[in-house]
């Protein structure tokens, strides 16, 4: 069940290849996002040593959050993922020009999972086409209900 999807990351991006990675959280951020109370459309994947990292993922906290705590909202999130997936990820980011960015958050198994993709960016005429091919298929979409009428 997906949970938040990152629409830009279509738009903007060519999604070459995807993994599923696990994420480290806390306990409230976990509540939180059972609650739907997440965002990842600024999100992006960062490395730092032969590690990923989630960063830009905003999290609100609960109202009713515990008083011990102080919830950062947006802080980097370690990804887990076996090291040979981790490893290509970096050799195709340092070596290929790729770059790592979240697609969705999901549930599998009761966890909560990040898809993340390996893509190339798009020039702006490829954006353009994109947007065209989207009408063109919303004015197909419209003409074929206004015709079933």
């Amino acid at each position: 069940m997906t949970i938040a999807d990152n629409k830009k990351a279509f738009f903007d991006y060519f999604i070459e290849d995807r993994f599923e990675a696990g994420i480290v959280l806390e306990g409230w951020e976990v509540k939180a996002i059972r609650d739907a109370r997440v965002q990842i459309k600024e999100a992006y994947v960062t490395i730092k040593g032969d590690e990923l990292y989630l960063f830009g993922a905003h999290i609100s906290a609960l109202p009713t959050a515990s008083t011990h705590i102080s919830p950062e909202a947006v802080r980097t999130r370690k990804l887990l993922l076996h090291r040979q997936e981790i490893d290509k990820l970096i050799g195709k980011v340092v070596r290929a020009g790729y770059t790592l960015v979240p697609l969705n958050l999901h549930y599998k198994g009761g966890r909560v999972k990040c898809e993340i993709g390996l893509a190339k960016g798009k020039k702006m005429h490829d954006k353009r086409a994109t947007e065209k091919d989207r009408d063109g298929k919303r004015e197909v979409a419209a003409a074929m209900k206004t015709h079933a009428r």
